[in-house]
């Protein structure tokens, strides 16, 4: 049997925040014919969503249907990989937060003296973090400009600080650290037709009220109109290149369907947006011929490079008057250590500050191990209560190595035959020598907050450092040289004219804080050159 012909002008692989973004961007600036595909399908729908929160709650089940294949999984790392396969992805069940990366994150080189800079600055991606929070509906408060710039202003007013959040931002103040809310892709007015954060709680996973930005929302509406082809169950596994001129011809792939039906895919201009997990191990599936290293990966950087972060978390309790669970998924954030002179040891990291229970639940036995019953229990509880506590956060920057690398891993294979992807996260030297000191510096930071508050410091730890990191990208990093990267500085692969990659995987580095505005930032201005090249 033949396979089953698409055709399209343009072609976009994955269905994740950044995939559904750039469609909604083509869709406004071109008339071409755009299809989008994904390797699962439909996951729980709106309407669901209360009854899967609820059954969340209750019984700890996963609210998200349908939302994985058991045989297509990343390997390796207990952090990154992405088993999500189903319309909208990763961004169906993330917390929403959408910090932007700092003017200094693209100039690590010309300001520190470290690593390298990217082939853009801030100010280049100025526009398109606009474009993106207006797009997703981002509710946020600007810091100080000097840490914290902007051309425009955020799309909503900030999501309103609970009276915990309150307090604690007087705490921060005494400690001479300016702190503000969070920005979020969260309603704080009601817009494209859907509410405002009702303060539900349970923003991961599952938001019930519509109130949270997820990709959905954009996709179906694009299906709605007409304006998108969305092409679900259909997992591509290979690109196919001319092997003289480099252009991309077409894509192969196969249903996900019990049939397991072939597919090729038809387009004048490709864009793999897949996450930085299947866009670099779709290039590596794809060697063969003119390409014995894959798609893209003349310079054999397909796969390299994989950059994220790690954390130092701590519990500090104040005295002070505070009421767990009045929006504990919302946080206060700085960047006043995201924006640091030059010194002699290269350290940055964001800090954010949540209200927490820690400590403070109701318990059955006391430190001796008694047995608290009836009247005993409640007056131990108010007696641990007089005081509140706080969790305290610093993503610290990791630089990458070359060998932070996704590589294919031949023992384990999908239903197709194809190998999965093997994920190994490896610090740059400048990271490895200043790990101390980075451990050092930040445990003191909190040692001096706590005092400024005249509280102390109850629990902290780091997150793990060999299994992963967290929010990561990479794998497909941009460049102006042909030799040391995969894309351009608009995301166009050097060595095919037609092929272009969006989002996570075409990140430097990581930055300190969630990527996930910089991912969609990225790939919008990825759009924007595609539009203009069709």
């Amino acid at each position: 049997m033949s396979a089953r012909r698409i055709e399209a002008d343009i072609a976009i692989v994955g269905s994740g925040i950044t995939a559904v973004l750039m469609a909604a961007k083509l869709a406004d600036a071109t008339k071409k014919s755009i299809a989008v595909f994904e390797a699962g399908g439909d996951t729980t729908p709106f309407a669901d969503r209360m009854k899967a929160r609820q059954r969340f709650l209750d019984y700890n089940e996963s609210p998200w249907q349908r939302d994985h294949f058991d045989d297509q999984n990343a390997l390796g790392v207990a952090y990154g990989f992405s088993p999500d396969m189903h319309v909208g992805g990763l961004a169906m069940h993330w917390g929403a937060v959408t910090p932007r990366y700092s003017p200094d994150d693209f100039k690590l080189k010309s300001l520190h003296g470290v690593f390298e800079d990217w082939p853009i600055s801030y100010d280049d991606l100025d526009p398109f973090y606009q474009e993106a929070e207006e797009r997703m509906g981002v509710s946020g408060e600007q810091g100080p400009p000097a840490m914290d710039p902007r051309g425009k202003p955020f799309p909503m007013p900030a999501l309103p600080l609970s009276h915990n959040l309150q307090q604690l931002r007087a705490w921060t103040e005494k400690a001479g650290i300016a702190m503000w809310s969070q920005p979020s892709a969260k309603n704080s007015v009601a817009r494209d037709g859907r509410n405002v954060c009702q303060r539900c709680d349970t923003c991961y996973p599952v938001c019930p009220t519509g109130a949270k930005y997820s990709p959905d929302w954009t996709i179906n509406a694009l299906v709605a109109a007409k304006r998108v082809q969305l092409h679900t169950n259909v997992l591509v596994r290979r690109v196919v290149a001319d092997p003289k001129t480099g252009r991309i011809t077409h894509l192969t792939g196969n249903s996900t369907l019990a049939d397991g039906a072939e597919v090729e895919v038809h387009a004048s201009q490709f864009v793999l947006a897949g996450g930085f997990t299947w866009t670099a191990h779709l290039l590596l599936l794809s060697a063969g011929g003119a390409f014995p290293n894959g798609i893209a990966n003349r310079s054999g950087h397909v796969g390299a490079y994989l950059c994220g972060h790690r954390n130092i978390n701590a519990h500090i309790e104040l005295p002070l008057t505070l009421y767990p669970g009045m929006n504990g998924q919302h946080s206060l954030v700085s960047k006043q250590f995201m924006r640091v002179p030059r010194a002699p040891q290269y350290l940055r990291h964001d800090l954010r500050v949540w209200e927490s229970s820690v400590g403070r639940d109701a318990r059955w036995r006391d430190e001796g191990g008694k047995l608290l019953l009836g009247s005993d229990l409640l007056a131990d509880w108010k007696a641990r209560t007089k005081n509140g506590a706080a969790r305290v956060r610093a993503y610290y920057d990791v630089l990458p190595a070359k060998e932070s690398a996704l590589t294919l891993d031949t023992g384990t294979k999908n239903r197709f035959g194809d190998p999965m992807p093997r994920l190994a996260f490896r610090d740059h030297p400048v990271t490895k020598a200043v790990q101390a000191h980075t451990d050092e510096t930040i445990k003191a930071r909190f040692a001096a907050m706590a005092k400024a508050g005249g509280g102390k410091i109850v629990s902290m730890q780091n997150s793990s450092n060999d299994i992963g990191q967290e929010h990561p990208g990479g794998g497909c990093r941009m460049g102006d040289d042909p030799a040391t990267s995969v894309v351009d500085k608009w995301g166009r692969a050097h060595d095919h004219e037609n092929l272009w990659i969006g989002g996570a995987p075409v990140n430097v580095t990581a930055s300190c804080c969630n990527g996930t505005l910089t991912f969609a930032a990225l790939g919008l201005r990825t759009a924007d050159a595609v539009s203009r090249a069709t």
